[in-house]
C-alpha cells in the first residue's frame, strides 16, 4: 500500500511540476501574504495548505482560509483531472510547496511542529518525492 501511495504521489509531482499550481500566483502578490510569510506568521502545512503559526488574528485567519479554498478548488480539479485523489494531490503539492520555502521561512515538519527554514533542505515527509 505504501508503495502504491509513493509511486501516486510520485506521478501527482510530475503533473504539479508541469503545471506549477503548488501556491496561487494571486495570493504570492498579496502584500499581506508576502509579510505574513515573511515575519513567520504563516508557513507551508505537510497536507498542501497553509497554516498559521501562533497566535492568529482575524485578519491573518481570513487570508489563510481564503488562500487554502483557492488551493482546494485547484487541487480538486487537477485530481480529478489526473485520476489522483484530492488529498495525494494536496499532500504532493505540500512537499513541493515546503522544498520552495527560503531560509527565514516557516513549515511543518513531518512530526507536525512548525520549522523555520535554514540554508539546508527542510525535513518532508517520506512519501514525498
Amino acid at each position: 500500500m505504501t508503495m502504491i501511495r509513493t509511486s501516486m504521489l510520485a506521478a501527482a509531482a510530475g503533473l504539479i511540476a508541469l503545471t506549477g499550481i503548488a501556491a496561487p500566483a494571486q495570493a504570492q502578490r498579496d502584500p499581506a501574504y508576502a509579510a505574513a510569510r515573511a515575519n513567520g506568521s504563516i508557513g507551508e502545512q505537510t497536507d498542501g495548505y497553509l497554516g498559521i503559526v501562533g497566535a492568529a488574528t482575524p485578519e491573518l485567519q481570513r487570508l489563510v482560509s481564503d488562500i487554502n479554498i483557492r488551493r482546494r478548488a485547484i487541487y480538486a480539479e487537477k485530481a480529478q483531472e489526473n485520476n489522483a485523489t484530492l488529498e495525494q494531490y494536496a499532500t504532493t503539492s505540500g512537499c513541493q510547496a515546503i522544498a520552495r520555502t527560503v531560509p527565514g521561512e516557516k513549515y511543518q515538519a513531518p512530526d507536525g511542529s512548525w520549522k523555520t527554514r535554514t540554508e539546508a533542505p527542510p525535513e518532508r515527509l517520506s512519501v514525498c518525492p
